[in-house]
């Protein structure tokens, strides 16, 4: 019996990123990407905070469901959700609820990239997607985990490029909930914080992730992951050596 996944039409696999643009677009009529603002944030801080107080139960839970939709539809706002996320519940809560909502988020866009693209342009790339698909399966978690740690590339970019080389799920997941704890704890941190910022009138500052207090330690994380994959990838051909003598 033939395989419906094989017999199927290959535009029928780009559901769910149409679904994703579809959704993305309609924020935009909507207007929707002004609510994801500091601005908008410090204007209904009373209305946020007395709801958290009112239900301190379901409000962590639709922040990471509204979180989820930010990240799996891309859209500009996630420093602003994780600023919420410190100023609502605290820098602890706020952190994990950052790091779960932000994970599954990038897990879903991650499987939307794979159904839909990842078999054609394996099949169109030939051996060079074969290469690079290789290489992410055996090392890269470690890549990807250094990645995440800096603070420098696309947090959207790293959902879809892994997805696209073939990386599997359980790795990919693993590096972005270990990847993104130092930066959401930052982010969370000035958010605890922002009760004092609004009472000044001014704007949270968003660039101390680039001070050295902190973005060395990061560095130093990142230089660690790299440490590992060369670590492993040392092991594997020194192994290699050993059974061939």
């Amino acid at each position: 019996m033939p395989d419906d996944r094989m017999t199927r039409p290959g535009w029928t696999r780009l559901w769910p990123l149409a679904l994703i643009l579809g959704a993305l677009g309609l924020a935009y009529a909507l207007g929707l990407q002004r609510s994801l603002s500091f601005d908008a944030l410090a204007a209904h801080r009373a209305a946020l905070a007395g709801f958290v107080a009112a239900h301190p139960v379901a409000a962590p839970l639709l922040y990471v469901l509204a979180y989820v939709a930010v990240v799996a539809f891309s859209l500009p706002g996630g420093a602003v959700m994780t600023l919420a996320g410190g100023f609502l519940f605290g820098p602890w809560l706020g952190t994990a609820a950052a790091v779960v909502a932000a994970t599954l988020g990038a897990c879903a866009l991650f499987l939307a990239a794979r159904y839909a693209l990842a078999e054609t342009l394996a099949r169109r790339a030939g051996p060079l997607m074969g290469k690079l698909r290789a290489g992410l399966e055996r090392d890269g978690f470690w890549y990807l985990l250094s990645l995440r740690l800096l603070p420098v590339v696309p947090f959207w970019l790293l959902n879809l490029a892994p997805a696209l080389a073939g990386m599997r799920l359980a790795p990919y997941a693993a590096a972005t909930v270990l990847g993104i704890i130092p930066g959401t704890a930052v982010f969370a941190g000035i958010g605890a914080g922002l009760g004092e910022v609004f009472e000044a009138g001014r704007r949270p500052d968003l660039s101390i992730i680039f001070s050295p207090g902190i973005l060395l330690p990061l560095l130093g994380l990142a230089a660690l992951s790299l440490a590992g994959a060369w670590w492993r990838g040392r092991s594997r051909r020194m192994n290699g050596d050993t059974r061939d003598a």
